[in-house]
């Protein structure tokens, strides 16, 4: 079967991203590596620009836009941070952008999108079908729908991420990433098969949240109920017809955490490496810290996004067990 993307188109999306999106840092911690037994490497999305990987797969997408498209604009559908990050490439590209939100998104994420140019459309992400709205603004406007996860130029752009970080490190035994519809494990899994083929992909969910691991065991894309979890980034209902076959095909396992790990992870992150980490961008270290046995092995933790509002961050760290 052939897959959505290649190699090439991830080093294609590293040319158009060069000067634009932030090469993040990777960071190092004695007290995590002491705490899994594990050497860590910590990816770290969250100082990306809008605050989380998506930037690369949006700035990506709409690059290659053709005069009319961008003349026309572009509509999305997001929770925050694909919302941010196609505002902003849009702004920075000249498009005009509209952004089909939830309604209870987090509002540092509705006023940053704001901030960047978008005209937002409200929904009721339990009543209410976005992608249904997307499609239909798209129609109606002649707009250019770009999802957040279920698109070849999104899904090489956020395989950018694995891509520099193997080159700042090396050969890795395992990657550990988060999952929603599975953009940026898909671009990371093919930027891992070529750059490390020996390196074992593993995906973390919520448990409220397991519908690719439950697609991985039935064979077929499995669609749920918007789960509840505090893991707002993945909260969707299931994976991509394009990164469900990626994931198929590359990535070893599944994991889920409890959203009390995610609480926990993050407020390690900010005592420990001084990191403001959303839930979802914790889903990855909450895995390695609590659920996944990885003594001895050379590790990289993709901490995808830092966008949350300071009293829900500040309430959520205060709840945090020992």
């Amino acid at each position: 079967m052939t897959l959505a993307i290649r190699f090439a188109d991830i080093e294609a999306a590293r040319e158009r991203l060069r000067g634009v999106a932030h090469r993040t840092p990777v960071l190092t911690s004695r007290s995590a590596d002491a705490r899994t037994g594990a050497r860590l490497f910590f990816k770290c999305e969250n100082l990306q620009r809008t605050g989380a990987f998506k930037f690369r797969g949006a700035y990506n997408a709409l690059a290659q836009f053709s005069p009319e498209q961008r003349a026309r604009g572009v509509v999305a559908f997001s929770s925050g941070n694909h919302a941010q990050a196609i505002a902003l490439a849009a702004q920075l590209l000249g498009i005009p952008a509209t952004i089909v939100m939830p309604q209870d998104a987090p509002p540092i994420k509705i006023e940053a999108t704001r901030g960047y140019g978008a005209e937002i459309v409200f929904y009721d992400r339990y009543r209410e079908d976005r992608e249904a709205i997307g499609r239909a603004l798209a129609a109606e406007r002649g707009l250019t729908l770009i999802p957040p996860f279920d698109h070849p130029h999104v899904m090489a752009g956020q395989g950018t991420a694995a891509a520099e970080l193997f080159e700042d490190v090396g050969a890795l035994d395992a990657l550990v990433v988060c999952v929603g519809g599975g953009g940026l494990i898909s671009g990371c899994a093919v930027a891992a098969k070529h750059l490390a083929p020996g390196c074992r992909v593993i995906g973390v969910e919520p448990e409220a949240g397991n519908d690719v691991q439950l697609s991985l065991a039935a064979g077929r894309i499995v669609h749920i109920d918007v789960p509840a979890t505090i893991a707002d980034g993945a909260q969707t209902q299931h994976a991509g017809q394009l990164t469900f076959p990626v994931i198929q095909a590359l990535v070893a396992e599944i994991v889920t955490v409890p959203d009390a790990a995610l609480v926990r992870a993050m407020r390690f992150f900010a005592e420990r490496m001084k990191l403001v980490v959303e839930p979802t961008g914790a889903l990855a270290a909450a895995a390695v810290f609590e659920r996944l046995s990885l003594a001895g092995r050379r590790v990289g933790v993709i901490v995808s996004g830092g966008n949350l509002d300071c009293a829900r961050y500040a309430q959520l760290l205060s709840s945090a067990s020992p």
